[in-house]
């Protein structure tokens, strides 16, 4: 039993594993606005998936490698990551690091290398499908019936603060779109330009493209900013956003300090529970697509 789990169990939390998609679901995490949560909320619900039971690869798109930090996998300039995967055309297998405190879970880390690739990709041919290509390369992703046992259940994108060349390649290599939007004021500022992106993308480059997942983040229940917030975000894109909402907490601040998720910084505290319940929420779902 993985050292995170049995935390979870000696703190009385039940832990109920969800039925596995029928093939790997790849999601794209973006929100050009940041500060949102976008990055903590990939690592958050790729672990806490990983709690119930399911297999998860992270890809780090962020030049800034905050995902990779926070699931404690190295990543010096240099490292094999998605630069490499991007302009040198390694393969995914080759880059992928196990993240040592959660069973399941694999990442493609993200170094600094990465931010001189939305330059040396203008050249490229096809420069836009150069992850989805990579992606679907890899032998773990794909149906049951492709992939077997061993497949990936989900691979999650995290995307940088931005709408260039990197998000773009997410945007065409993904299945379905998860926003993370923060509960404060200016929520929904950006929104429009990034929609529009999706539905220039879905019309010329990737049809399948869908925005089936929005999660309210840094919500603070005691204010009725955040409760308007929330309203206004649940009549805007009605059964896309999740139920759950994830609450302001320190604990899931401090945990990227300690190159922790806080599914094992804290698992007993409302943050790791939230991200839990929401990982949860996008299994079940999943089977209902």
């Amino acid at each position: 039993m993985a050292a995170h789990q049995s935390v979870f169990y000696r703190q009385g939390i039940q832990r109920q594993t969800v039925p596995r998609p029928d093939g790997t679901r790849i999601f794209v995490v973006a929100n050009q606005k940041g500060g949102v949560g976008k990055t903590t909320s990939t690592v958050n619900i790729a672990a806490a998936l990983t709690e119930l039971g399911q297999r998860v690869l992270v890809i780090d798109l962020d030049p800034q490698g905050n995902a990779s930090t926070a699931l404690n996998i190295e990543h010096r300039q240099g490292t094999p990551g998605t630069y490499e995967v991007l302009v040198e055309g390694l393969s995914i297998e080759e880059a992928i690091k196990s993240c040592p405190d959660c069973e399941g879970l694999d990442c493609v880390p993200a170094t600094i290398d990465l931010a001189g690739a939305e330059i040396e990709l203008v050249s490229v041919v096809a420069r836009e499908g150069r992850l989805k290509k990579a992606i679907l390369a890899h032998p773990k992703v794909g149906t049951a019936a492709e992939a077997g046992e061993d497949r990936y259940d989900y691979v999650l994108i995290d995307c940088p603060p931005s709408l260039g060349l990197l998000t773009l390649n997410a945007l065409v290599a993904g299945v379905e779109m998860m926003i993370p939007i923060q509960a404060e004021y200016y929520a929904l500022e950006g929104l429009g330009q990034l929609l529009s992106t999706v539905d220039m993308v879905r019309a010329h480059l990737n049809p399948e493209l869908a925005v089936s997942t929005i999660v309210l983040t840094m919500y603070d229940a005691r204010t009725r900013l955040a409760a308007g917030v929330a309203q206004e975000v649940r009549e805007h894109f009605g059964d896309q956003v999740l139920k759950t909402a994830i609450p302001r907490s320190v604990r899931v601040s401090e945990a990227p300090s300690y190159g922790q998720t806080v599914m094992t910084y804290d698992p007993g505290s409302p943050g790791a529970l939230s991200y839990l319940e929401a990982a949860r929420e996008i299994a079940t779902r999943g089977s209902l697509l």
